[in-house]
């Protein structure tokens, strides 16, 4: 439930003249909350997208449901509604304006507390927060909040107003664009995994590039992005990231691609445009995906994918000594083929 202090309050006029939409129902009704349709009050709003649970329509307490045209006449039958085409969307831009309304923001200015070293370039208007340390010819830009406990190393570049959450790590030259959020623990241009074997030891490459970051990209918590190798790790405009994702060293993921909690992307893969990759998928190093590839969660890719599609490889899990007679099958399937082949030859002559 999203809510506001129990003294302020939105009128449905309010929002339909802010977000658009056609209202059914009285526009000086009060909402105060923003709530789930089974578990709303009289005073919320609550959203319905998929008409299979319409039915919820008759037992929810929302004050207002926002609804699409094939359901509008049974939600107006039950009480104020907002029509619109797409209502999930709606709803996505209804928190985007409630929250722009209700969270707190940052003042403008460098927190007594923080390190900034002279030559960085602090726009107006930028707000660096308690004990944050911006290094030698960094650049935070207009609008930008850079949280308690950041770093932001020498020579990165944070575009206008993107926020950097508590504790965000971004390592030198690395660049984020415009209008970007970084979760807390979100660490930027760590070195990537790189070492040579020498007589049964490991030397390490020095990891020379950097992170670029376009615009209107959404880094999850405690997700790390490796600096290249020598070029840098791109990630491109709309990427949204879920928590505990790692990106291996120069891997490119193409514009509003987005990847779920736990995935793993190795060194040099390249992924690209509109993909999207289920919670704790892997991808191989130095891999291709063309755009518009969807991996199921648990999936391993383990070779380049060129054409768009549905992707899938988890074996389903089953109770356990059903799985390990399954598990010894495959581990035949080899000899059986060969076996099988030879059947067919022998027959065939």
């Amino acid at each position: 439930m999203v809510g506001v202090a129990a003294d302020r309050f939105v009128t449905l006029g309010e929002l339909v003249q802010a977000l658009g939409g056609e209202l059914h129902g009285d526009a000086d009704l009060r909402i105060t909350r923003i709530e789930p349709l089974e578990a709303a009050t009289a005073s919320g709003i609550s959203f319905l997208s998929n008409p299979k649970y319409r039915s919820q329509l008759q037992s929810t307490q929302a004050a207002c449901v926002i609804v699409g045209p094939q359901v509008a006449e049974d939600a107006v039958a039950r009480g104020a509604a907002i029509v619109t085409p797409d209502p999930y969307l709606y709803f996505a831009r209804l928190t985007q304006w409630w929250a722009a309304r209700t969270r707190p923001s940052a003042s403008a200015g460098i927190h007594p507390s923080a390190v900034v070293d002279p030559s960085a370039v602090i726009v107006p208007g930028a707000s660096i927060g308690p004990l944050a340390v911006v290094e030698a010819g960094a650049w935070v830009g207009e609008g930008a909040q850079i949280g308690p406990h950041c770093t932001v190393g020498a020579r990165a570049h944070i575009g206008a107003h993107t926020r950097l959450s508590a504790h965000v790590s971004v390592g030198f030259d690395c660049v984020i664009g415009e209008r970007c959020l970084m979760h807390s623990g979100v660490v930027i241009g760590a070195d990537g995994f790189g070492f040579a074997p020498h007589q049964g030891t490991w030397v390490k490459i020095e990891q020379l590039g950097a992170v670029r970051i376009g615009d209107d990209v959404e880094i999850g918590a405690n997700t790390c992005i490796d600096r290249g190798a020598l070029g840098d790790t791109v990630i491109e405009r709309g990427v949204k990231l879920d928590n505990l994702v790692q990106i291996g060293h120069n891997v490119h993921i193409g514009e509003h691609s987005a990847m779920a909690g736990c995935v793993g992307v190795a060194g040099s893969a390249r992924i690209g445009k509109h993909c999207t990759v289920g919670g704790a998928g892997m991808i191989l190093g130095h891999l291709t995906l063309a755009d518009h590839v969807h991996v199921s969660s648990g999936t391993l890719i383990s070779r380049s994918v060129h054409k768009p599609g549905l992707y899938s490889g988890a074996f389903p899990f089953d109770e356990n000594a059903s799985w390990e007679k399954n598990a010894a099958t495959l581990r035949q399937l080899h000899a059986l083929r060969d076996r099988i082949r030879t059947l067919e030859k022998q027959i065939k002559s």
